[in-house]
């Protein structure tokens, strides 16, 4: 059995050494949706120089995907930070970026469809960090209950090997991080999707609810 990883604590320990300096290391932080980048930005802000990347060609259909970043830059208006932070919208065609997931259709989520989706994005974040001289790059992915952040982690580790960049390790659901999300989501009106993005994640929560068709 592989031994499970206390990624969160990993990100504090970091934290705790960033406090101690008088930089902010840059960061190239990944965020998929309003509700997600919640907690993780109340982490992060303090110890990084952040720029979010919102790249996610998986969502479908493409009224999803403009409800999902529409719903993040209302969120960055709320805290007032739209002009304060640099936000990198990166677009490719969905059934491109499909392509080589789909002889994995019938997979439940979690398994080798979602690792490649995850791994393709991530690695999008890394290349484009090589090529700006990032210090980190993370993703706010590891909020959600539905994602193992376990293999999350790991794809961020063989990337960071593969272009020389640290990646952030974390866990942000970790200290009931996910359950502030719901509290912050709520209280700011924003729109909290039911299912995780690609078309077969949409037809497994129809499949699981047949009374709340999404589209």
């Amino acid at each position: 059995m592989d031994r499970v990883i206390n990624y969160q604590k990993r990100l504090l320990a970091l934290i705790d050494e960033l406090k101690l300096g008088d930089t902010k290391p840059r960061l190239l932080l990944h965020v998929c949706c309003g509700p997600c980048f919640t907690v993780p930005f109340r982490i992060l802000k303090d110890y990084f120089d952040i720029t979010i990347m919102y790249y996610n060609p998986n969502i479908y259909p493409t009224l999803e995907y403009d409800k999902r970043i529409g719903e993040l830059k209302k969120y960055l208006d709320l805290i007032h930070m739209s002009d304060k932070l640099t936000f990198i919208e990166d677009k490719e065609d969905h059934d491109v970026f499909m392509e080589d997931l789909r002889p994995y259709a019938d997979e439940k989520e979690g398994h080798n469809r979602c690792r490649l989706c995850i791994t393709k994005r991530l690695e999008h974040a890394f290349k484009y960090a090589k090529e700006n001289n990032f210090d980190y790059v993370g993703t706010v992915m590891t909020i959600s209950r539905y994602k193992n952040a376990q293999d999350i982690n790991h794809i961020g580790e063989q990337l960071s090997q593969k272009y020389d960049i640290k990646y952030l390790f974390s866990d942000f659901k970790k200290n009931n991080g996910y359950e502030d999300s719901l509290i912050i989501t709520k209280n700011c009106n924003l729109y909290c999707q039911k299912f995780c993005g690609c078309e077969y994640s949409l037809r497994d929560y129809e499949e699981r609810n047949p009374d709340d068709k999404q589209y």
